[in-house]
């Protein structure tokens, strides 16, 4: 690998690292605030840090085209980047506008997964990624031209909308998203898309970065602009690298934690209940979210579940989730 794509992972890291510092402060003037609602005193805390997350990113991967341009004469690739930069930024449309109408008039759970339908196009015009797919249980298939038409918007409809599911708890989002994005990465070295591993490790640059400061006590929240974009260059990368089995298998969690939430109609919140000393409690009789299942099962191994154990709990499943599926590939 040559040293220079380094520069593009590096400038991803501090322009992210950088950009999120300096957001947190202008999101509290500006009144983008949230309260964190796993602690007892439900501190303020600032929203949207999705923005200096995605600019960052941006940034890493135009110096990575740059580089493909002008110094390596490989453009091959770049349409390939170009159309994922197209998807992930209007999929960050869509994020900003839910964000900016807030957690309780955001977005309906109809209006989410139309509105993210346009982001599919840029993939879906280039034909990205190979219509031979294999899948857990069906095994190799060739789709033809329902690759493109079908399934390519369904992924990225799907990710984008089922990765914004697991959220809520301080470091979660970006926690798992850089679990999947680099464990993604890594198969794509090991089965020679190397361009599509830089985009994940470009995107883990900035999640690295992002989670400094989202990690607990969080001083920034991701919003649904991060999580809407990290769904998006899930589903990218996994249509360029041709991995689809992979992050089927990545995306269990958000399956189960879908089929939680159906149960109270997508009512119920994900939040624990936090007493004076900062531990939860599972907040309803029954399980609504994949959270609540894991403050039960704290609490009877260790008598208390704080926040913390919680997401290092469904971080470390999601990590066990990442090795499985990667054995496919070697």
């Amino acid at each position: 690998m040559n040293p220079l794509l380094l520069v593009s992972i590096a400038i991803s890291f501090a322009a992210t690292f950088i950009l999120t510092k300096r957001w947190i402060p202008v999101a509290k003037r500006a009144g983008l605030v949230g309260k964190d609602m796993n602690k007892p005193d439900k501190p303020e805390v600032a929203e949207m840090g999705g923005i200096p997350a995605l600019g960052g990113f941006i940034g890493g991967l135009l110096f990575y085209i740059g580089l493909n341009t002008f110094l390596f004469n490989n453009m091959s690739f770049n349409l390939d980047l170009f159309a994922t930069m197209g998807t992930i930024l209007i999929i960050a449309i869509v994020g900003l506008i839910d964000d900016l109408l807030g957690w309780k008039l955001g977005l309906s759970q109809l209006q989410k997964p139309l509105l993210t339908i346009p982001a599919a196009l840029p993939m879906m015009v280039i034909n990205a990624g190979h219509s031979s797919v294999e899948l857990p249980l069906f095994g190799a298939m060739d789709l033809g031209l329902l690759y493109p038409l079908m399934v390519v918007p369904i992924g990225i409809v799907g990710a984008s909308n089922g990765f914004n599911i697991i959220a809520g708890y301080n470091g979660l989002e970006a926690g798992m998203g850089l679990i999947i994005i680099s464990s993604i990465g890594f198969v794509s070295y090991l089965t020679g898309t190397s361009h599509v591993a830089m985009i994940c490790a470009i995107a883990a640059a900035a999640l690295v970065a992002f989670l400094i400061f989202n990690w607990h006590p969080a001083k920034i929240f991701p919003g649904n602009v991060f999580t809407y974009m990290v769904g998006s260059i899930v589903a990218c990368v996994s249509i360029l690298a041709n991995v689809e089995k992979l992050a089927l298998i990545l995306f269990i969690p958000y399956f189960l934690d879908f089929l939680l939430k159906s149960r109270s109609k997508m009512k119920a919140e994900a939040f624990g209940e936090v007493d004076a000393e900062g531990h939860l409690k599972k907040p309803y009789s029954k399980y609504y979210a994949l959270p609540h299942i894991v403050i039960d099962v704290l609490l009877k191994l260790k008598g208390k579940a704080s926040e913390k154990d919680v997401v290092l709990f469904i971080l470390s499943l999601e990590f066990f989730l990442a090795v499985i599926g990667t054995l496919f590939y070697i």
